[in-house]
């Protein structure tokens, strides 16, 4: 098959003790999945998930050890920070039962939904999509992909972001108002989870501006750091 261009190259994520990347197909994204980041967003209550995604390319693989930098994006002047847990699917399906979700887990990883969330309230407030706001270049650091097998139980661990060394967001994967299982079954709903689709689960609250210069660091209990500088 020939075609017009040359394709890009798949977007992909190392993954730990294994020489083979982990290849992205869709990147999902939970909105006010922590109560008390709804309620700081000015929501209360257990509404239905809902989702937005991120383009496959917008993910910024960071290796274990090292800082990534990703630019300032252009158009803001409010670049917010959201620490989330990441979930790799590696079987698809849909219309999955939350109590089948875990056989469709290939592994965990740290994530940060970096948000123009200016530009997302203006879009909010127009009643439009919140692309712009979420879906930009470099939108989504993520570090190396664990197996599930090898994350102990993520759903008990500690989430937490600092920057520059000082406590932004800190909290416990156990305090999701849909966990992973039940995100899983909500979205299976909606979209045919394909082997290679991303989900970040939702951030705590604390989320706050972010200026260059900064350097963010994050951690879900089990699964190493991710560390990142704005430039």
């Amino acid at each position: 098959m020939s075609y017009v261009f040359n394709p890009p190259a798949t977007p992909s994520v190392p993954v730990v003790g294994r020489g083979e990347r982990f290849p992205i197909h869709r990147v999902y994204c939970v909105g006010r999945n922590y109560e008390e980041h709804a309620k700081e967003m000015g929501f209360t209550g257990r509404e239905p998930p809902f989702f937005f995604l991120k383009p496959a390319d917008a993910i910024v693989p960071v290796a274990q050890g090292e800082t990534g930098t990703i630019p300032y994006p252009t158009l803001t002047k409010s670049l917010h920070h959201e620490i989330e847990l990441v979930v790799a699917i590696g079987t698809g399906g849909r219309n999955i039962k939350a109590a089948d979700a875990h056989k469709h887990i290939f592994g965990y990883a740290v994530g940060l939904d970096m948000t123009r969330r200016d530009l997302q309230g203006e879009m909010k407030k127009q009643g439009r999509p919140w692309d712009i706001g979420k879906g930009f270049d470099q939108s989504g650091p993520i570090g190396p992909i664990t197996p599930a097998a090898q994350a102990g139980d993520v759903t008990k661990a500690e989430i937490w972001l600092q920057v520059n060394g000082q406590d932004r967001q800190r909290t416990n994967v156990s305090k999701l108002i849909w966990n992973i299982g039940e995100t899983i079954e909500h979205l299976s709903a909606a979209w045919a989870l394909a082997p290679g689709d991303l989900i970040f689960t939702g951030t705590p609250e604390g989320v706050a501006a972010v200026s260059s210069g900064d350097t963010l660091v994050g951690s879900v209990a089990g699964l190493g750091e991710l560390r990142v500088r704005i430039g």
